[in-house]
């Protein structure tokens, strides 16, 4: 149910709104202070989120290098597995396929992958903080 706002007045502390209700009671509305309190943890959880996507998806991509260098033995639940870090890091390591040349072998992909997505990460949390 909803309250009709009958007086509005400062409150004695003045960071916030005092307003009488009609049912007699006082409630305090907070003003700026609370949305810039929310605007600092929206922002830190934002950071909190951006650090471990880059370090769960780091160790997906690891993940991806050491089972594409074992042969493990031909398990359904071990193919499923293979399949998934093939299906999560293989559109984003191609990115880095195109543009690197080829040195035999040996597939730097990897390497610069995930240089990229901590130098991305590092970036994103310096302007995150520059917000605080």
């Amino acid at each position: 149910m909803l309250q009709r706002v009958v007086s509005c007045a400062r409150s004695p502390d003045g960071f916030g709104e005092s307003r009488t209700c009609a049912a007699g009671r006082e409630v305090t509305v907070m003003g700026g202070f609370a949305v810039l309190g929310l605007l600092y943890d929206a922002i830190t959880s934002i950071q909190s989120f951006v650090s471990v996507f880059i370090y769960v998806y780091t160790l997906l991509i690891l993940g991806y290098i050491v089972t594409s260098w074992v042969r493990l033995p031909y398990s359904p639940w071990l193919n499923r597995v293979q399949r998934f870090l093939y299906d999560v890091c293989e559109p984003y390591l191609r990115l880095f396929r195109r543009i690197l040349p080829t040195f035999g072998p040996l597939d730097l992909s990897p390497v610069v992958g995930v240089a990229a997505l901590l130098i991305l990460g590092r970036l994103v949390n310096v302007l995150l903080g520059r917000l605080h």
